[in-house]
């Protein structure tokens, strides 16, 4: 028989805001949406790495377009819930380079990363988040044990990278110039698996994630809009 040979990709998603210290404006969560939900889908990406432009991983939600018009405020919301779903659902196995601060919705996308490794000047926290609208417990739950979850948000205590390690949160640290080449490293090795057994066991990350925690998302993402559009939920949702 002929032989075939199949040569997953990696794709490297980088946020690139950095004079805003990739603070997650409507229309980065777009394209980090579109690029997650395209990646996903190739067939011929085996892994992602997600990573932020110096100097920071990211400093969250742009709170700066918060408020305004009704139109505004349900683009806040639908750009967000899609956001978050589009990296905490992918179908590939996505690991975080968390090369500076990950902070409130920033931390939440490094959480929801099956994998993190960490720059030595990473830090992380979930520092107090403005107008009602509490740091994403279900984010902190995907990546660890309750009390470790409840503690990080009840006291929005910050956490230098060998702190993070250590209950943790990434799995090694880094010098700032060996991070992505570990990362690459990394998420090539996964890539490298068989491309079945990658797509079955992260489908199996994503049930056990919907089955255990599910509700605890569909919950942040109705309590986003209530807080964000002032509706009481209704029947209908």
């Amino acid at each position: 028989g002929r032989m075939s040979l199949s040569l997953l990709v990696l794709a490297l998603v980088t946020l690139q805001r950095p004079e805003k210290r990739n603070a997650l404006s409507i229309d980065l969560r777009v394209e980090l949406a579109d690029a997650f939900g395209g990646l996903g889908d190739d067939p011929n990406v085996g892994a992602l790495v997600l990573t932020g432009a110096p100097p920071a991983f990211s400093s969250g939600m742009d709170t700066s377009q918060f408020g305004g018009d009704r139109a505004n405020r349900e683009r806040l919301v639908e750009t967000s819930i899609r956001c978050f779903r589009a990296v905490g659902n992918c179908p590939k196995p996505v690991v975080a380079a968390v090369n500076g601060p990950a902070l409130a919705g920033g931390f939440a996308l490094a959480l929801l990363c099956d994998l993190r490794l960490a720059a030595e000047e990473a830090s992380f926290g979930f520092p107090e988040l403005p107008r009602g609208i509490p740091p994403s417990y279900a984010a902190a739950r995907a990546a660890l044990p309750a009390p470790v979850a409840a503690e990080l948000i009840l006291t929005g205590r910050l956490l230098d990278a060998a702190g993070a390690r250590r209950i943790g949160i990434v799995g090694a640290v880094y010098p700032a110039d060996q991070l992505m080449p570990r990362a690459v490293e990394l998420a090539g090795r996964i890539a490298s698996g068989p491309r079945q057994a990658i797509a079955e066991t992260k489908r199996r990350i994503l049930l056990d994630r919907e089955r255990t925690i599910g509700h605890l998302f569909e919950e942040e993402e109705r309590l986003l809009r209530e807080a964000l559009l002032g509706e009481e939920p209704d029947d209908a949702a």
